[in-house]
């Protein structure tokens, strides 16, 4: 095995096309039913196989936490102890993604950590085992290693492909300058559960038959109904004036991910919302 080897992959972010709460389980963790859709919008993430044991991770963002605080370090902790090998890694990451903004950022990170070391260790690990290290290691993580477009159940580790959004679209996705508290938002729907979304069914349908139109009229997010935040509805709001098919919270927020038929009017809305994080990017 080549101890010097290094390779950069990317680390591509996602966003919930439709995500609810079905249910508590009896360890805690609340059960989900989500469409997930990987978007071109990503980290690059770079690492580099040491014969001495050890992990490093180092990141280009001050306010990102490294060391064992971070899970790509987690990820690859998880990775060595698999695979028996007393190697260690050094791990870099360039920051694309916004934080705490339901794009799955970290999990995308810990995904190419598993991919890269796998790749430079030979392919030790098969696609399915190294989706099951990664569920170990986060939720979202098997999707991030899997990528395309797939209902996840459980705590995301449960996968079915899916056919995904119309590849011309073009997504604006706007992080606002304010985060949403991930744990206030599940107690409060622990004190005060929402209903299960029906219309599942129906959304799953019109991806399969491509009827984008109906698609983009139910895209869900249980997360808007927990928040009942006015600043996202008015985000949502504008967004619709400036020509989007459809828009929606991603993940537990606060990002919202808007759907346009052209760049042009992508890039105009992009232009006339008011906040700092914005992107133009295209489903995977």
């Amino acid at each position: 095995m080549n101890f010097k080897g290094e390779i950069s992959v990317p680390a591509y972010a996602k966003i919930n096309l439709f995500l609810d709460i079905t249910g508590k389980a009896d360890n805690g963790y609340h059960n989900l039913y989500t469409v997930m859709q990987r978007i071109s919008l990503c980290d690059t993430v770079s690492v580099r196989l040491c014969k001495k044991e050890g992990i490093s991770v180092s990141c280009d963002r001050a306010d990102i936490p490294c060391g064992e605080k971070n899970i790509a370090y987690k990820a690859a902790k998880i990775f060595f102890e698999k695979t028996g090998l007393s190697i260690g890694a050094e791990i870099h990451i360039s920051k694309k993604i916004p934080v705490m903004a339901g794009l799955g950022g970290g999990s995308a990170d810990a995904a190419a950590v598993l991919t890269a070391l796998n790749r430079l260790c030979g392919d030790v690990l098969s696609g399915e085992e190294l989706e099951k290290a990664g569920a170990e290691a986060g939720a979202d993580i098997p999707f991030c290693i899997r990528g395309g477009t797939a209902v996840c159940e459980g705590i995301g580790d449960k996968m079915t492909g899916v056919r995904g959004l119309d590849k011309g679209v073009f997504l604006l996705i706007v992080k606002p300058d304010f985060s949403c508290d991930t744990a206030a938002g599940y107690r409060k729907y622990d004190e005060k559960p929402v209903g299960i979304n029906e219309e599942r069914n129906l959304f799953i349908s019109a991806l399969k038959d491509e009827n984008y139109d109906e698609v983009y009229k139910r895209f869900y997010n249980v997360f808007e109904v927990i928040y009942e935040d006015e600043r996202i509805e008015r985000l949502k709001t504008t967004l619709f004036q400036y020509g989007a098919k459809g828009a929606c919270l991603t993940g537990s927020g606060s990002s919202v991910f808007s759907v346009f038929q052209t760049y042009e009017q992508a890039k105009l809305a992009c232009e006339k919302i008011e906040f700092r994080e914005k992107f133009i990017v295209s489903p995977m």
